[in-house]
């Protein structure tokens, strides 16, 4: 019972991010995974992508509930998210973990200097 409390604190975390911020959860479980639920970073990477796609999904449905979605200009990012989406499923295997892992640490430090200083 313990192991499903971790699971629901991970997917509590994923979902207050993407719906406080519209995505985000990704970064909360994928060390969540990974240091505190055991799984490794090959099977962390794809679990964490299979937990948001439903998030997303929810709080995109809230945003067009509430009148906040704009698809013509989502329609471009959402074509190339689906498309990088094909490519970076296809090569996720190829590539090292320990160079994900740099990439990914990588993108959070970026997106927090980003988000700190409104830049």
């Amino acid at each position: 019972m313990k192991r499903y409390a971790k699971f629901a604190v991970c997917g509590a975390c994923a979902g207050l991010a993407n719906g406080f911020f519209g995505a985000g959860g990704g970064l909360f479980l994928i060390p969540l995974f990974i240091r505190w639920c055991g799984l490794t970073e090959e099977k962390a990477f794809p679990t964490s992508v299979f937990v948001i796609f439903p998030l997303c999904v929810v709080s995109a449905a809230i945003y067009f509930a509430n009148g906040a979605i704009d698809f013509v200009f989502a329609l471009p990012y959402f074509i190339g998210g689906f498309s990088g989406g094909i490519v970076g499923g296809k090569y996720f295997k190829k590539i090292p973990a320990g160079a994900l892992r740099r990439v990914f640490g990588a993108l959070i430090l970026y997106g927090g200097i980003k988000a700190a200083f409104f830049l």
